[in-house]
């Protein structure tokens, strides 16, 4: 990853359980949530983290997401890792025991309920691998 502005200039941000940060994204459970260096989530995303989300280093997240790592729909539970560099489109949720690989994309709007290996694109709803990536 080359260093780029984004990066140089990037502050870990002030996070408050179930506040809103000054970017407009929420978490809750707090205890169980993990920020890399020069990640960037979208306004408006939220992040449940009663059984852990990590967001590892160089993380995009587009705005209106939602990470959950427990469903009270289903009663489903499990850490939530999205592995660096990769990024995730508007208004896509992530549910509970997923992980995305390193360098893959999400595309917007879509539903990932199983893992998705590095270095590829998936999207919809349930999100597919469409693509690999060189």
């Amino acid at each position: 990853m080359q260093k780029s502005e984004r990066s140089t200039n990037w502050k870990y941000p002030e996070i408050q359980e179930g506040k809103p940060t000054k970017y407009n994204w929420v978490v809750q459970n707090l205890n169980g949530f993990k920020l890399g260096f020069a990640t960037d989530i979208g306004a408006f995303s939220y992040i449940n983290a009663k059984y852990g989300v990590i967001i590892e280093d160089f993380v995009q997240i587009g705005s209106h997401c939602s990470i959950y790592s427990l469903s009270t729909i289903d009663d489903k539970q499990g850490e939530v890792h999205l592995k660096k560099n990769c990024k995730i489109g508007t208004h896509s949720s992530i549910m509970p025991g997923v992980t995305i690989g390193e360098n893959s994309i999400i595309g917007a709007h879509s539903l990932v309920l199983e893992d998705i290996p590095d270095n590829v694109i998936a999207f919809g709803m349930p999100a597919k691998i469409q693509k690999q990536l060189n």
